[in-house]
């Protein structure tokens, strides 16, 4: 019995298998095994009346029993549950042992007639699963006469084995035929997500790229490259870090247009942003030469370009709410492990293997760096990596030799270079922030699409968060994280002195925004007084309705507006103006954005007076 259950097999070769070791385990002479279609009330089989010859040698049952021996195979056989013995077996779940065939009525001659089989015992058994018939077992003709109580019982035992085996070679046809569709979407998704022969031949024939000035330092300006230059510029930056000798020319064409082609377009996760990401690590690795090995390098740059593709400009957190499919399968680091399976995916198409001329240890190392390097990005991953690399540099712990500090300086190096953004020149640092917050608040309208309340980062009702939500990302991640890089490596300092002006610049804004948003709030506070004390000399006079006398009522009015005024509750207006009341919150939710945290007071319900005061301090006039 052991052979059945050793390996997974698929259904028709498990059913033989089962048939065979049924025909020994009572002596029959023919076996067949019928399966239940539930939804179609049907018995049916494919492969039936097996025959069997006994052998008495100590060989393993797969070889006494050839698989296609005195095999009947038809395209299928389909009956009616309830219908003949097997049938009525499939309904009552019950045993039947019939010793004289042609003395029961359930019993159909017909397959004798046609055959030239004399049929004369039967021993048809239900097998179950769950409580429920999913199939039955028909032995016929023992040898040595009729079927026992002991061959019930044995072959009872059998069918709750032959239960689990046909389920579980159930599930692995499901799973075989669903490889197959995967592959086959696999295939199309292939055709349609690489570059075309026509693209790489185009791209060919350009030639070497007007190298834009200021490729190589910290500030440029990503922005003035269009997607194709920005693919040529890609492959430069390749070429001057690792030279191309041990790359494929064709290949890495190919590599760089299909990671291009892999990034969706949406406003921030995009092509621009991997480009941008890079061209960070490619300034970090120029300015910092024999810094990195070429293998570490190579990944790392490689990893930066590929590192958000396919993003679907929705953060972990939201794929996981939603229990999002990728979220099934990545628990932890769900987008980051996406972009990396999506990276070996790219690798594996004909013609993109730009590893190709390594080793196999060579390979296997880069590939191990490009998904540390990839999984960096997150950054849930960033807070630790940065608590152990303080502790490292400040009691002058850290090795340059030691491999699992080497590791954590990478992991850095590819956080700085995702937040490079914040450190780039005022003029594009406001330029990434829009396309930032729209990103963000295409997710908040997914979020409250389906019934949650997003957080003001990601509310387009409450842009006056843009300004706080930004204080909290530079002050919380970015200015740490470049104060530890420019520590390590002292070549970085641009990036750390211009993510320090920028702070300062948003921390001006988000005072002039808290300053409108206080001085609104004291006016709509006068403003209600007023009128409550409008109202309470209206009601002293006799109401305030439409039958009051009207110089009886302009009189009240004249008073309320001039020395009532005087005696409004002073204190009332103070304490509704607290600073404390407005707070600028700090960033820790781990986006790769534009900071966020405490949220500030819902003003969706100001009046036109505030609308007028926020556009006069809006984050563009500012800016």
């Amino acid at each position: 019995m052991r052979s059945i259950f050793q390996n997974i097999l698929s259904m028709d070769a498990l059913v033989i298998k089962v048939m065979k070791f049924a025909q020994r385990l009572v002596d029959a002479d023919r076996a067949s095994l019928f399966l239940v279609d539930s939804k179609n009330k049907q018995l049916y089989a494919r492969i039936w009346d097996v025959g069997v010859h006994n052998s008495d040698d100590s060989a393993d049952m797969d070889e006494k029993f050839n698989i296609n021996a005195n095999v009947s195979t038809l395209k299928e056989i389909r009956f009616p549950l309830g219908s003949g013995i097997a049938g009525q077996v499939a309904v009552t779940g019950k045993v039947v042992n019939i010793t004289d065939a042609y003395c029961d009525p359930r019993f159909n001659r017909n397959i004798d007639q046609l055959t030239g089989y004399h049929t004369k015992s039967i021993l048809c058994m239900p097998i179950f699963i769950r409580d429920e018939v999913i199939g039955v077992v028909q032995m016929v003709n023992k040898h040595s006469g009729k079927f026992t109580k002991e061959d019930e019982e044995a072959f009872e035992m059998f069918a709750v084995y032959c239960g689990l085996a046909l389920h579980h070679s159930q599930l692995y046809d499901k799973i075989a035929n669903s490889e197959q569709k995967y592959r086959v979407a696999l295939d199309i998704l292939s055709y349609h997500n690489t570059c075309t022969e026509d693209e790489v031949e185009q791209f060919s024939k350009q030639g070497k790229p007007n190298i834009m000035p200021g490729i190589d330092e910290y500030y440029f300006d990503v922005f003035s490259l269009d997607d194709f230059e920005k693919a040529r510029h890609a492959i430069y930056m390749f070429k001057d870090l690792f030279g191309a000798i041990k790359f494929n020319n064709n290949s890495l064409i190919r590599f760089t247009l299909t990671v291009k082609k892999n990034y969706r377009r949406i406003p921030y996760h995009n092509w621009t942003h991997g480009f941008s990401v890079a061209n960070s690590v490619f300034c970090i690795i120029k300015h910092s030469p024999n810094l990195f090995t070429t293998n570490e390098a190579l990944a790392m740059y490689v990893g930066s370009l590929c590192h958000d593709l396919d993003h679907r400009g929705k953060n972990n957190k939201f794929m996981l709410e939603t229990e999002s499919p990728l979220a099934a399968i990545y628990s932890t680091s769900t987008m980051e492990h996406h972009h990396f399976n999506q990276t070996v995916t790219i690798l594996q198409q004909k013609g993109h293997n730009i590893f190709s001329k390594l080793t196999s240890s060579e390979y296997k190392q880069v590939l191990d760096n490009i998904k540390h390097c990839i999984l960096a990005t997150d950054l849930a991953m960033f807070f630790l990596n940065k608590t152990t690399l303080n502790e490292l540099v400040t009691e002058d712990q850290f090795s340059w030799s030691n491999h699992e500090h080497r590791l954590l300086l990478k992991a850095l190096t590819m956080t700085g270079s995702d937040l490079s953004a914040s450190a780039k020149p005022w003029n594009l640092q406001m330029k990434t922030v829009r396309v930032i917050f729209e990103e963000f608040y295409e997710q908040g309208d997914a979020e409250r699409d389906s019934g949650r309340i997003p957080n003001s980062m990601m509310d387009r009702r409450q842009p006056d968060q843009q300004a706080a939500s930004q204080v909290g990302f530079l002050t919380g991640i970015c200015v740490p994280c470049y104060s530890l890089l420019y520590r390590l490596i002292p070549t970085t300092k641009p990036l750390l002195d211009q993510c320090e002006a920028n702070l300062k610049r948003w921390i001006e804004i988000n005072e002039e925004v808290v300053k409108s948003k206080e001085e609104q709030f004291r006016q709509d506070k006068e403003q209600s007084l007023r009128r409550e004390e409008e109202d309470r000399v209206s009601e002293s006079s006799g109401g305030g309705g439409e039958n009051n006398d009207s110089k009886e009522y302009s009189t009240a009015k004249t008073k309320v507006s001039g020395s009532r005024e005087e005696k409004i509750n002073q204190k009332d207006i103070d304490k509704a103006t607290r600073k404390d009341n407005i707070t600028n919150p700090t960033n820790t939710s781990g986006e790769i954005s534009a900071g966020g945290g405490d949220e500030l007071e819902d003003n969706s319900d100001k009046s036109s007076q505030n609308k007028h005061n926020y556009e006069h301090s809006s984050l563009t006039k500012n800016c």
